[in-house]
């Protein structure tokens, strides 16, 4: 991999991360064009990581809250079971105290039940996903229909669930849409809003729940490619690249999500939708022609 391309696509991930867009489809159809479909996936998933920290830098009160939160429900986990082995040598009831016991936890409860289909489904496309990356027929397919999506949900009505009203049943339904997602042309910001105003979330806390879900996928997707890097060739120049283009993608993924955050609730996906289609068609007819030609 060249500067160029490493600089052109962090750039174009930075800024699609977030917008319900997909980044993953604008990848894809720059590898189409640009005949990078070889590039390794490891870049992707480390553009995808940089853009995690924009996200972390935006939401950094709550990801903190989240993480200490986490730490206690294992801790409180690990003394009920304490306390249940104790009860059994000593023939006492046992005394457990209350894990989910604070706003925060059942943060925290609902993004590891959205996390379970997320990481079934990605697991299980992870080799289709693998194939159709750089596939300009499935990357338009897929922007077409980011952009019905997206068209459509202008029309929904405004949800007033936050947290305290989410249950666990909206968290599987977003995780599984997140999943889903992972097919590039469908906007994971897109679908996963979606189906969080579809399961009566209000819109802006339905984008803040699905960009911090996103974090333990991305770290998942990350870990599970870290095990496959002994088939890849990665050299120094590779490496540089790899690293200029995630500090590309941080920045400007910090300001797309800033400016996201603002318009979310005003209803302006139909807008998105159109683009999402015209990219989508210009991807469709360049498979066509590169076909013919």
């Amino acid at each position: 991999m060249d500067i160029l391309k490493a600089v052109l696509m962090g750039f174009i991930q930075g800024i699609t991360e977030f917008l319900p867009v997909s980044s993953s489809g604008h990848l894809g159809l720059i590898k189409g064009l640009f005949g990078m479909e070889s590039e390794s996936i490891l870049f992707d998933v480390l553009l995808h990581f940089a853009t995690l920290i924009a996200i972390v830098a935006v939401f950094y009160k709550d990801v903190f809250k989240l993480v200490l939160e986490f730490i206690g429900i294992c801790r409180d986990v690990f003394y009920n079971i304490a306390a249940f082995g104790r009860s059994l040598s000593g023939g006492k009831s046992p005394e457990y105290v209350r894990v989910i016991s604070s706003a925060y936890r059942k943060f925290v409860l609902l993004l590891i039940i959205s996390t379970v289909p997320t990481g079934i489904i990605g697991v299980l496309m992870k080799n289709i996903v693998e194939f159709t990356s750089g596939n300009l027929l499935v990357t338009g397919i897929c922007l077409i229909c980011t952009g019905l999506i997206l068209f459509l949900s202008d029309f929904l009505a405004d949800g007033e669930k936050k947290l305290k009203e989410m249950n666990n049943g909206d968290a599987f339904a977003i995780g599984t849409a997140q999943g889903i997602a992972t097919l590039p042309g469908l906007s994971r910001s897109g679908v996963t809003i979606v189906a969080g105003v579809l399961c009566g979330l209000d819109r802006k806390f339905a984008a803040k729940y699905s960009f911090i879900m996103s974090i333990p996928a991305v770290f998942g997707a990350l870990i599970l490619e870290l095990f496959d890097l002994g088939g890849e060739n990665i050299t120094g120049g590779d490496v540089g690249c790899y690293v200029l283009g995630m500090v590309i993608a941080a920045v400007i993924g910090y300001f797309a999500l800033k400016f996201l955050m603002n318009i979310v609730v005003n209803r302006y996906f139909k807008f998105f939708a159109y683009y999402c289609a015209g990219i989508g068609l210009i991807s469709i007819i360049t498979f066509i022609v590169k076909k013919l030609i």
